[in-house]
């Protein structure tokens, strides 16, 4: 279960943005709910109709006139890029731009098993064939023993990055990067490709019309996979760029957009972020990012088919590996559950691809609801990713965890380490002390309502408007709306009970609820129970009709409350993991027999997660009784549970079994001893 926060935005905020912006009402609450009070503060934000001056950014002249001057003389240069979505773009730009201006130039991207940015191996090749000027493009702002490498070896280094500058400046002609400590420019937050474009227009004399014109949708593309924030001018890359993929005669755009099921249909950021982007991103993790970037320089349409086609085959490829990873996980945690009762998670495997251990790391944390540390041991080497949410730094992390590393980086909420040899077990230990130190209440999985919907607002046209805020993704998320009071008059699951569709009434207004990957059965609701939920809403047209469709990102009976929900989740870890809790606490935790009896009653074959064995029960037992009774029967064998769903099945026993003898019923009354010694225990 996650943790609602409901946003209640001022309704004469909503007034004036209605009238300011000329948006609905759903609309105009969703930006008043991210603190856009006023219509300026919605034009700076979310209307950005131009790119800033490139030459704006430090350095951005220096490099321009470099290149030239490259040009002129006729130098070799090599652009150097990164084999990411953003690094293959950025790539793509430069080579395509520095190529047809006639330049004597190649491009390097290193393989993942090379590690990211610079290095000297590939520095060497370069050489040896003939460069006298690497750029890089989305890397080298850290490149500080590289830099000096490259003039020693004679040649010059020019600096495009979108990074974080350390305490130093590598030796460069040129670093163009807005995150310099001395760059003033207005932007800061574009991707790699970005910043390879304005040096494009930088070129061009500060134009942007060749510039947005040949490179716009690569620019787009990268933005959306780099995840950087969609306001500002990643907005306006984004919305020009979309426009040029979905009317472009770019054989790479038209093989991808085949090979994704995109060819008829209306390209949009989600459908770079979910298709097009993993796609790319494939070359660099299964393949070679090469493949990719070939790709993107290719004028011919039978050629861009076949490499598209191979990058969707790499990406199913990546795709089964992470879910052969997954699965693996998923035996380990149901072999030992104190896996994922930590206060953050760490798991170690062997021979797991390095590739997409980012991802799966990704994907435990958000079905844990906790910080995730993924590592996989190869060749003696054990590295790892790790991502998290909310207030929990993974880099802070890290760094107090740093004796048991040998290198580490990233920022709060992800990051890449390597554990030194044989210190597995001190990592561990090391960032669960550090979770109790920081964080003595551990940040909640939380999901945020930009503001309440009512039966009035539930029109075609209202959730239509919600249009002007597109493109949506990172800093302008899609909206969700808070339902309350909705009551169900049916119930249908769909694809085999994969999914389930409700029918709901709220007030005088009807419409369908979707919610994916859970039953009907799972669900539990039936026709006449009163819901509350989270909401994104969408105009659905079949066979000429229009109606208002709810896809539900969460949903609970109405009147819930989350408060006892969560206290009885943290007292319950905290028991396990022997943390200290109030002594009155323990004996409300324990329950007697018929309790049990009725949780293991409750709990159908079908299965049930423990969220829902909690709404069920929740008039009758306390989060802890449950949670404590559901241990004791999966110690005892009369239920099992499964990891990959969270829920517990009852199974088929004959034997009888001794819930006295289940070892956390043991564990809870030998604490309840040591504080009420003399005190007869059920």
């Amino acid at each position: 279960m996650k943790k609602w926060n409901v946003m209640k935005p001022e309704k004469p905020i909503i007034d004036k943005l209605v009238l300011g912006c000329s948006v609905t009402s759903l609309t105009a609450a969703a930006l008043a709910s991210k603190g856009y009070s006023s219509p300026e503060m919605v034009m700076e934000k979310l209307e950005a109709q131009e790119l800033s001056d490139p030459f704006l950014i430090a350095d951005m002249q220096k490099a321009a006139d470099k290149l030239e001057q490259a040009l002129e003389e006729g130098r070799r240069i090599c652009v150097y890029g990164d084999y990411d979505c953003d690094g293959i773009m950025a790539t793509a730009i430069l080579y395509s731009y520095l190529m047809e201006a006639g330049a004597d130039v190649t491009y390097y991207i290193p393989e993942r098993s090379e590690g990211y940015g610079l290095n000297k191996n590939a520095i060497d090749a370069l050489s040896d064939d003939g460069v006298e000027l690497i750029v890089t493009v989305d890397n080298g702002i850290a490149a500080i023993d590289e830099a000096e490498y490259i003039y020693i070896l004679g040649m010059e280094l020019i600096v495009t990055d979108h990074h974080q500058q350390g305490s130093a400046l590598p030796r460069a002609e040129a670093v163009v990067d807005p995150h310099r400590h001395d760059d003033f420019s207005p932007f800061k937050f574009g991707c790699g490709a970005l910043i390879a474009l304005k040096l494009v227009a930088a070129m061009d004399g500060g134009d942007y019309t060749l510039a947005l014109e040949q490179f716009g949708d690569l620019a787009a593309i990268a933005t959306v996979a780099d995840i950087v924030s969609l306001t500002g001018e990643n907005r306006f890359i984004v919305q020009y760029g979309l426009e040029l993929i979905n009317n472009t005669d770019r054989p790479a755009l038209i093989a991808l957009k085949e090979v994704c099921g995109l060819a008829d249909k209306k390209v949009s950021s989600h459908s770079i972020g979910f298709g097009i982007g993993p796609r790319i991103n494939a070359s660099g993790r299964f393949g070679s990012p090469r493949t990719a970037e070939k790709l993107f320089l290719c004028e011919d349409y039978d050629e861009a088919i076949v490499i598209a086609r191979e990058l969707d085959s790499l990406n199913d490829q990546r795709k089964e590996a992470e879910n052969q990873i997954i699965s693996q996980i998923y035996q380990m945690i149901e072999k030992d559950p104190s896996l994922v009762r930590g206060r953050v998670i760490f798991l170690l495997g062997k021979g797991w691809h390095h590739g997409v251990i980012g991802i799966v790391a990704s994907r435990i944390q958000e079905q844990f609801g906790k910080p995730c540390f993924i590592a996989s041991e190869e060749n003696g080497e054990i590295r790892g990713s790790a991502r998290a949410f909310g207030e929990f730094s993974v880099f802070k992390a890290l760094t107090y965890a740093g004796d048991a590393l040998s290198k580490f980086g990233g920022h709060t909420g992800a990051g890449g380490f390597t554990i030194k040899e044989g210190r597995s077990d001190d990592f561990r230990r090391l960032i669960e002390e550090f979770a109790l130190k920081e964080h003595p209440i551990m940040p909640a999985a939380e999901i945020t309502a930009d503001a309440p919907i009512s039966a009035m607002e539930l029109t075609v046209d209202n959730i239509r408007g919600l249009s002007a805020l597109e493109p949506f993704g990172m800093g302008n998320e899609k909206p969700l709306f808070y339902i309350e009071n909705a009551s169900v008059i049916g119930v249908a699951g769909l694809s085999g009970d994969a999914h389930t569709k409700l029918r709901i009434k709220v007030g005088f207004a009807q419409a369908d609820a979707l919610i994916f990957r859970r039953s009907p059965q799972e669900l539990g609701f039936k026709t006449g129970d009163v819901c509350a939920m989270i909401v994104s809403p969408e105009v659905n047209e079949f066979r000429g009709n229009t109606s208002v469709s709810l896809i539900v990102s969460d949903i609970r009976p109405q009147g819930l409350e989350q408060s006892k929900f969560f206290a009885g989740e943290t007292a319950f870890e905290k028991f396990l993991r022997d943390e200290e809790l109030p002594k009155n606490y323990y004996p409300n935790m324990l329950p007697i027999r018929n309790d049990a009896a009725l949780v293991y009653k409750s709990i159908p074959e079908t299965g049930i997660t423990l969220d829902a064995l909690y709404i069920k029960l929740a008039a009758r037992l306390n989060y802890c009784k449950i949670a404590v009774s559901a241990e004791a029967l999966r110690e005892l064998g009369l239920i099992r549970w499964s990891p990959a769903d969270g829920r517990f099945f009852r199974l088929k026993v004959s034997h009888k079994a001794d819930l006295d003898k289940a070892p956390v019923l043991l564990k809870l009354k030998e604490v309840i001893g040591r504080h009420y010694s003399g005190v007869r225990l059920p």
